[in-house]
């Protein structure tokens, strides 16, 4: 198989020869070129047709995020890779990015480090997106069969998604009318500065209010809460309480995550039973899949997002292949498929 080709855009001429450093030594990826500004970078697109493109949120001239816009307009499913500073502004940046149609992010290493950390950091970071994000493209899998059943009556709605996450739930959350009749709850594998940011950004787009969640608030219809970054999210119904209760705590990773769907995913089940919908969006690894396998058990259904439209068909795809998918959508049609089931 042909190397990976990356094009490396940054301004920082540091930065450029880090990356390009940390990509060079691999055997199955070639840097083809770099660019020190988003003007240059989209002139060399053409000429270089790189399978990568990582670039700077936060550059001089044309800025990460027009660049941005400009590659999304001509090249919709060339995987683009984000490099954030770990600040404030660099995480409501890269929210912004990756609402735009980013593949992926890293964050950039602090100076604190000695060189052999920042590539050590870099190559921790980047290698794995690279490698999933093409072989996610290149592959071409037929969709396999999934099993659909009449669910009982949705009382809640829990959805798990990681890389390529943000532009899916700005796909679907905007969709959800002000009056559905069950709680969201959402884990989407990012730092805790990182999901504040984007409950901000979906709340403004949406009908229903979005939030981080925060621990021990009531669980109600219309709300729509996503997990703190580094804390777990549960649901759980306490006696005598008009309303299940949100669980926060920091309980082992699963899946190497924290948060994580699966924990989220059997919470619900313990709380709600047959009354679980599940989605399973865009994202690497399998997180989601133990979660939906007692979603099944317990009679309720799973939802997931397709191959074509996913970023990176990792969660989905253990879902599907696993036979636990009742429905597999395109993310447009995610939206409509909620409010039906939760309606019926």
């Amino acid at each position: 198989m042909r190397p990976i080709r990356v094009l490396v855009v940054d301004d920082s001429t540091v930065v450029r020869r880090l990356v390009s450093g940390v990509l060079a030594a691999e055997a199955d990826i070639e840097v083809v070129g770099s660019a020190s500004s988003g003007e240059a970078a989209l002139a060399r697109l053409p000429q270089l047709s790189p399978d990568v493109v990582t670039l700077d949120v936060d550059m001089e001239g044309l800025s990460g995020l027009e660049t941005l816009k400009r590659i999304r307009a001509d090249w919709p499913r060339l995987p683009v890779i984000m490099f954030s500073a770990l600040t404030q502004r660099g995480a409501a940046t890269t929210i912004d990015a990756l609402l735009l149609g980013a593949s992926d992010y890293v964050t950039k290493p602090t100076g604190a480090g000695s060189p052999d950390e920042a590539m050590a950091c870099v190559r921790d970071q980047l290698l794995p997106r690279i490698r999933e994000l093409v072989r996610h493209v290149r592959a071409r899998e037929a969709p396999p069969t999934c099993r659909p059943r009449a669910g009982a009556r949705v009382e809640v709605v829990v959805i798990g998604v990681s890389t390529g996450g943000p532009n899916a739930l700005m796909q679907v959350l905007p969709e959800l009318p002000a009056d559905l009749r069950a709680p969201v709850l959402i884990v989407q594998h990012m730092p805790p500065l990182f999901t504040r940011m984007l409950a901000q950004g979906l709340t403004a787009k949406c009908r229903l209010a979005v939030a981080e969640a925060e621990d021990g608030e009531a669980v109600l219809a219309g709300r729509v809460l996503l997990a703190p970054g580094g804390r777990h999210l549960e649901v759980a119904r306490d006696a005598g309480a008009s309303a299940p209760r949100a669980r926060l705590h920091d309980g082992p990773p699963e899946n190497s995550c924290r948060p994580s769907a699966d924990v989220l995913f059997r919470s619900a089940v313990r709380a709600y039973g047959a009354g679980v919908l599940a989605v399973v969006l865009t994202g690497m690894g399998q997180d989601g899949l133990r979660g939906a396998e007692a979603v099944r058990e317990a009679g309720g259904a799973t939802l997931a997002q397709d191959e074509a439209s996913s970023v990176v068909w990792g969660m989905p795809g253990f879902v599907v292949r696993a036979g636990l998918a009742d429905a597999v959508l395109p993310i447009e049609r995610v939206a409509a498929e909620i409010v039906a089931r939760v309606g019926a």
